[in-house]
């Protein structure tokens, strides 16, 4: 059983000893499967929100339950194109806002 051990860790550390450095093929790969999660995690939360089913979410973008619930398990990350689709489906606005530069003068 793994408790926490309350000690404070330089996350990038961790990731580095248990997937490689940054730019490493097992790194990548771990990159890749955690933003497909947090993706998943995000529509499936914004389906729900809307109150639609998987299935009707599907007919929306001419698609399939199936396509929709392996979305939402983390199998594969949307094309922002799809993104914005499945958003705007669930009547979502998206709003791309630039972020000041913390290195303006």
């Amino acid at each position: 059983m793994h408790t926490n051990d309350h000690q404070i860790r330089d996350y990038d550390a961790v990731l580095d000893a248990k997937y490689g450095e940054i730019g490493t093929p097992e790194r990548a790969k771990f990159e890749e499967d955690a933003y497909s999660f947090y993706t998943s995690q995000l529509l499936c939360d914004a389906r729900k929100q809307a109150g639609v089913t998987q299935a009707e979410l599907a007919k929306r973008i001419n698609s399939s339950k199936s396509y929709i619930s392996r979305l939402e398990h983390g199998e594969f990350t949307p094309s922002a194109g799809l993104l914005f689709q499945i958003l705007a489906a669930l009547g979502f606005e998206v709003i791309l806002k630039r972020q000041s530069s913390p290195f303006a003068m």
